[in-house]
């Protein structure tokens, strides 16, 4: 089998982890493209004594970690101030602490692995991820609107939700009555399956309360690979079925993480 056929079934997965890390589709998918040209253009460096996953992600990770962030808004805007542009520089770059979170958490790594990545003992992984979830209680609330048709699921989230200390404004099953609740309480957050109970699609009840709100998304569906193929516009957070509410938790934390760090032009 070719190292090109032995990474393939993780690309989705790191795309995923890039969006989550870079609070952006567009620069999770570049930090992939130059993740997979690096590999391409000297395969021989490829780290071969570990398996191809840890491989893939260790060579993302020496490519993060060294990259600058080019002057202006991380989005592709131009900030007008010296002092905008900072701000933007700092506000996108996730904390050691947070990517030992979603390495652990969000792509399910193990202390040890996680700290390969990272440059880091177990033990030291296990600190970090300690310190991102005093950093998370520490978060400002959100209110937050659940569009979710099944109602253990949907319970279950709700629990999550509120368990980080954040307001539920609504649960919904249909595109309608999603759109319909956002309007009536604006939420901060929303979290969204993809396959509502009318056979409406929760990426149009989202598209449509976009349409209306500036307000940061994470999906959650049983079929990730569909939504991660860096091919067309796609989420950037994403929360795969079944999950664990670590993985929930930090979805949230890194979502707000974001929206709290955005940095209004002019």
């Amino acid at each position: 089998m070719s190292l090109g056929q032995e990474l393939a079934p993780h690309l989705p997965f790191l795309r995923r982890y890039a969006r989550a890390l870079t609070g952006s589709q567009t620069h999770g998918d570049a930090f992939v493209r130059a993740t997979l040209e690096a590999i391409v253009a000297a395969p021989d460096s490829f780290p071969r004594d570990v398996e191809p996953r840890l491989g893939l992600y260790k060579t993302f990770h020496a490519i993060w970690s060294t990259a600058n962030i080019e002057e202006g808004d991380p989005d592709g805007g131009d900030l007008a101030h010296p002092e905008g542009i900072a701000q933007a520089r700092l506000s996108r770059i996730t904390p050691l602490s947070r990517q030992a979170l979603l390495l652990t958490a969000l792509e399910g790594f193990s202390a040890n692995d996680a700290g390969y990545l990272i440059g880091a003992s177990p033990d030291e992984v296990d600190n970090l991820v300690g310190e991102a979830m005093e950093e998370i209680e520490r978060q400002t609330h959100a209110d937050v609107l659940i569009i979710e048709d099944e109602p253990i699921i949907a319970m279950d989230i709700e629990t999550i939700v509120r368990d980080l200390g954040h307001n539920v404004t609504g649960v919904a099953v249909t595109r309608d009555e999603a759109v319909a609740q956002a309007r009536a309480h604006p939420p901060g957050l929303v979290l969204a399956d993809i396959q509502l109970a009318d056979d409406s699609s929760g990426i149009d009840a989202v598209r449509d309360i976009l349409a209306e709100f500036a307000v940061p998304v994470i999906f959650i569906t049983a079929f990730p690979e569909r939504l991660l193929t860096g091919t067309r516009p796609e989420p950037t957070f994403l929360i795969t079925k079944p999950f664990q509410r670590a993985t929930v938790k930090a979805a949230i934390a890194q979502a707000l993480f974001f929206d709290a760090a955005t940095v209004p032009a002019g």
